[in-house]
């Protein structure tokens, strides 16, 4: 056995996707990281070991431009450009390399750790070292550090520190949350393991082993579904241990879980009620239960329900989610009732950095599902998407303390800046507030552009005509109104024998982050002739104060139809009201009544619009957006968008900063629009066809206005497929201008930039 001491900045424990983006976060500002796992492979519940889909805030399409940047981001572009096929393996892949991209990180897997070395008084801890045994290597390796997170998901490194934490359920009275028991206990939510199969093309048997649970024996078959098609994830409900311990009972959950499994196929294929199964094998069952809830640390700030359904906001945010609040019943697959309970919130909610430390642990930061929150808020906080980002976030907050010398919660409370400021020169997933760092010059800069777009408008082509689309249920469009848009015209199909009366009304969202109708603005009405399709003009009563999001809504009208157009316009969604017979989210779970984000639909309409011409012009893209300091949709698109490529006499397009005297730049940054409103998975459920999404500028060059009056091209590059680059100028440049030139995106007709920033010495 060999006995080794390592000394890094900042020591991440657990390779979850928290664990990973927490310590790429860290290494790229420059601090010295260690990352511990105690599997052979990175990536938790998303590895090919155990096969979760990585969810997160769209929450598989019901939130709108909510998909996660950063971090998280990367990886989701990279998968879908590399395994386009949802390979499980390949992604492994993906999320290895990604690590192994960053000089400053160490990567220790197949290391378990189980000691830690810390001292101080209850509620004063600090940890100097843990120690952990790398199976196979017979090497026992002490990690010292100043800052430590806790990514083990179970919480193992901050409890064995003497962290505080909680696991179970709150009781109502401690928080006032509805959806909590009357009495705390310590119930949880279960784990799962995940199987898949694979068509053989000849018949294949089954001999069911001694171990495969009987399903007549249990109420399985009265209340969940079998499919033959599907697969992985879709048995989510495969899920048991929420009644004991699910750490210690650990051996017991998988044994139970897998006898299910055995029994589930068994069924499948010997019942004769699945004739289709014939040619079907198992292709693969895990052998680790994939574990949804254990230690819940404490931090300043305790996420609630309220939090999250209020989409309360937090001066410290550091990130934001999407996914339901998302609860099991505790008996798991052996629950008379449904498999889970779910409710969303009306867009997305944020979380602070408060969460994200210990309270009495002072140099510990955590990250994943062991986050400050109660068992009703970790319901929505526990997916992978959120949590990467939460781990982006605190391997952010570790970093800082680092350079800074703070403490987390001196940085929290006293610097929250500090936070925010990195995390959106990162382009980490933060939204509603403004990039103001000082160091940036494109925010003292003039700015101007070669063209932007101007004219919001959806209209039929000879090689797109549209179709009709029956107003048999309420259809809306989502705009960016000005203050000074005066109509929409709607082309509309009237009905085949006379006239119709439409009522058109405007409603805006109520939150700059929401793209659902929630405050009533105006109404009017529209005629529409026989026939057509017709052009008609609605007159807007309303003239908001300020740009933002608005829902204009065309209510029902038996016979007349809108035009439905094979066309994204950028800054639009179209919408429908749901209708009954439409389909769930989950079809295994009853939806609530009264939620807006699943009553207003956009899935199955995202890249068509109805056929519409807003009046007077937009100024949604000016070349001011990129500058703003907003990195993502809020209140709007807010990007630059050019003219588009295709119209006669465009050779290119491009963004200009100016300044009053030469500065000296070191860096430049940009944030290209990869069109967060697509849904992406890294095992592709709900698949796109894209492998790079056509918004993404593909080719561009940066160029600076030198002393002699000529532009110099700093670098060009061809092929990006990356929402966020950064260049880093082998020499400094003196110049009183820098330009973006556009020479082509992934298909796209339109240049897109999010943001363009300089730097200086």
């Amino acid at each position: 056995m060999r006995e080794e001491e390592a000394h890094y900045d900042i020591a991440v424990i657990g390779g979850g996707l928290a664990g990973t983006c927490a310590a790429i976060a860290a290494a790229r500002l420059g601090r010295r990281v260690a990352l511990v796992h105690n599997r052979p492979v990175l990536g938790g519940n998303a590895s090919s070991e155990v096969r979760v889909w990585v969810c997160g805030a769209t929450a598989h399409g019901v939130h709108r431009w909510a998909r996660e940047s950063g971090i998280m981001g990367e990886l989701y572009t990279e998968n879908q450009y590399r395994n386009p096929e949802g390979n499980p393996y390949y992604w492994d892949q993906v999320v290895l390399d990604a690590v192994l991209a960053e000089p400053l990180l160490d990567l220790y897997l197949n290391t378990d750790v189980h000691e830690v070395d810390a001292s101080g008084p209850h509620d004063a801890r600090v940890l100097h070292s843990c120690t952990g045994w790398m199976m196979g290597s017979e090497r026992r390796i002490t990690f010292h550090a100043r800052q430590f997170l806790d990514c083990t998901g179970d919480g193992l490194l901050g409890h064995l520190a003497g962290a505080r934490h909680r696991t179970g359920r709150e009781a109502r009275s401690e928080h006032g949350e509805p959806w909590a028991p009357d009495e705390a206990d310590e119930a949880l939510l279960g784990s799962t393991i995940l199987f898949h199969t694979k068509d053989t093309g000849r018949p294949v048997k089954f001999v069911a082993p001694a171990h495969a649970k009987d399903l007549s024996a249990t109420p399985i078959l009265r209340n969940r579904v079998l499919r033959t098609g599907d697969n992985g994830c879709d048995y989510w409900w495969i899920e048991w241990g929420g009644e004991l311990d699910t750490v210690h009972d650990n051996e017991r959950i998988r044994d139970e879980l897998q006898a299910v499994i055995m029994g589930i196929w068994d069924h499948i294929k010997n019942s004769g009620e699945f004739p289709d199964a014939e040619n079907l094998t198992l292709e693969w069952v895990g052998s680790i239960p994939g574990k949804r809830e254990y230690r819940r640390f404490v931090g300043d700030h305790v996420l609630t329900q309220q939090d999250i359904l209020e989409q309360r906001q937090f001066e410290d945010r550091v990130a934001f989610g999407g996914w339901s609040v998302d609860l099991h019943p505790v008996q798991g697959m052996y629950a008379d009732e449904p498999g889970a309970r779910q409710r969303y919130a009306d867009g997305i909610f944020h979380i602070p950095l408060r969460c994200l430390y210990s309270a009495n642990v002072t140099n510990m930061l955590f990250a994943g599902r062991n986050i400050s929150a109660t068992h009703i808020a970790f319901g929505a906080t526990r997916v992978m998407a959120t949590c990467a980002t939460l781990g982006e976030a605190a391997g952010t907050a570790a970093a800082l303390c680092v350079t800074e010398g703070l403490t987390p919660r001196e940085l929290a409370h006293n610097h929250p800046e500090k936070v925010r400021r990195t995390l959106l020169k990162q382009d980490a997933s933060v939204i509603g507030i403004r990039d103001d760092d000082p160091a940036d010059l494109a925010r003292a800069a003039r700015v101007s552009a070669s063209s932007h777009l101007r004219r919001l408008a959806a209209e039929p082509t000879p090689a797109a005509p549209g179709e009709p689309y029956p107003l048999t249920r309420d259809l809306a469009l989502l705009l960016p109104v000005d203050p000074a848009l005066d109509t929409v015209d709607l082309l509309v199909h009237g009905a085949p024998d006379d006239g119709r009366e439409l009522t058109v009304e405007l409603w805006g969202t109520g939150r700059p982050e929401n793209a659902v109708p929630v405050d009533h603005l105006s109404t009017t009405t529209v005629t529409v002739p026989p026939g057509g399709p017709h052009w008609v003009t609605a007159r807007l009563e309303h003239r908001p104060d300020t740009p933002g999001n608005a829902v204009l809504i065309v209510r029902a009208c038996p016979e007349a139809a809108l035009v439905l157009l094979p066309e994204r316009v950028d800054g639009v969604l179209a919408l429908r009201r749901k209708a009954d017979g439409d389909a769930a989210v989950d079809h295994d779970i009853p939806e609530e009544e009264g939620q807006l984000v699943l009553e207003w639909q956009a899935r199955g309409l995202r890249r068509h619009t109805f056929g519409f011409r807003a009046a007077p012009d937009t100024r949604a893209f000016t070349p001011e957006q990129a500058v703003r300091g907003f990195q993502r949709p809020y209140g709007g698109p807010q990007m630059w968008s050019s003219q588009s490529l295709t119209d006669p006499g465009r050779a290119d397009e491009w963004l200009r900063l100016d300044w009053d005297h030469e500065r000296q730049l070191v860096e430049v940054r940009v944030v290209f629009d990869d069109d967060v409103d697509e849904y992406l998975n890294n095992l592709h459920r709900h698949r796109t066809p894209f492998e790079v999404m056509p918004e993404l500028v593909r080719d561009y060059r940066i160029q600076a206005l030198g002393p002699d009056g000529t532009w110099h091209t700093l670098l060009a590059v061809t092929g990006n497929r990356r929402r966020h680059r950064v260049h880093r100028l082998d020499t400094p440049v003196r110049a009183s201008a820098l330009r973006l030139r556009v020479d082509a995106t992934h298909g796209a007709r339109h240049a897109h930039v999010v943001a363009l920033k300089a730097y200086g010495e």
